[in-house]
């Protein structure tokens, strides 16, 4: 056991991730509603000797922080003014540069309650001709999982129906259930 399980063990966690191992892929987490989200999802895919990137905006990006979120995967995000291209196309190069990638987002983009999930995410996978995993952070049961893989099929407001079909019972396990929605 590395240290990533040792503190999630020592602190009643487990995790369940029984999604395939993919070089490439996204990983969609909900719910998001605590920045504890961020260190338990990091804390288990590590746990397994994998490594993720996540995006974080270019602010976080400062004196001696920066080291560490490089390290750990972030990805700094540039406005689309200053780059000249957009988040996703940025992404999905990314993804046609590497061998290895598996991006973790947050459709809902925050921590309080919103039903307006983004879609980059999806349009991401697709321009990558990735699967998303589906992962959750169950507070109630203290469990990080990724067990199921969706295969996008093109249509962006078929594929964010079914998503949040899958994530619509589990406002119970976020760390706040009151700041989650699917509707």
């Amino acid at each position: 056991m590395n240290i990533w399980g040792a503190m999630l063990k020592m602190t009643g966690w487990r995790v369940d991730i029984t999604a395939p191992r993919r070089d490439k892929c996204v990983i969609c987490v909900a719910p998001h509603t605590s920045n504890w989200d961020f260190v338990l999802g990091l804390a288990a895919y590590r746990s397994l000797g994998r490594e993720a990137n996540f995006l974080m905006k270019k602010f976080w990006f400062f004196w001696p922080l920066k080291y560490l979120l490089y390290h750990y995967g972030g990805i700094a995000v540039e406005s689309r003014k200053k780059s000249g291209k957009s988040l996703t196309e940025q992404i999905v190069a990314d993804f046609n540069r590497r061998d290895y990638m598996n991006l973790a987002v947050t459709p809902e983009g925050t921590r309080s309650r919103t039903d307006a999930w983004h879609t980059g995410f999806l349009y991401i996978a697709y321009g990558a001709k990735v699967p998303i995993q589906l992962g959750v952070i169950d507070f109630k049961n203290k469990i990080i999982r990724i067990a199921d893989e969706y295969h996008p099929t093109g249509d962006a407001t078929a594929d964010m129906a079914a998503i949040k079909r899958y994530y619509a019972d589990k406002a119970a396990w976020a760390r706040y259930p009151e700041k989650f929605t699917t509707a």
